[in-house]
């Protein structure tokens, strides 16, 4: 399953951010925006659960107080919108 992934990252940095996605094989951008991180990106993976989880995971070796706020969306439209490890809201088209 393809997903595109918004995200905004606090408490970790570009570099971090980058090597995690590369963990993912994902195609994206980093840039900074006062105090955070915002993420764009595209992956494949079983579920939005399973690569939000990995990608976090993979930021939180690095730094335990990274939070994550993100929006997985997949190609039929429908989007997961993520705190940290926990499914906020679920949005179908």
């Amino acid at each position: 399953m393809k997903l595109k992934l918004k995200a905004r990252v606090n408490r970790s940095d570009a570099r971090t951010i980058r090597h995690a996605l590369g963990q993912l094989s994902a195609k994206g951008s980093v840039r900074k925006a006062g105090d955070e991180s915002i993420v764009e990106a595209e992956m494949e993976g079983a579920s939005a659960r399973e690569l939000n989880r990995t990608f976090l995971s993979a930021l939180r070796k690095v730094e335990k107080r990274t939070t994550l706020r993100a929006e997985w969306t997949s190609d039929d439209g429908t989007s997961e919108r993520f705190f940290d490890y926990v499914l906020k809201k679920t949005i179908k088209n």
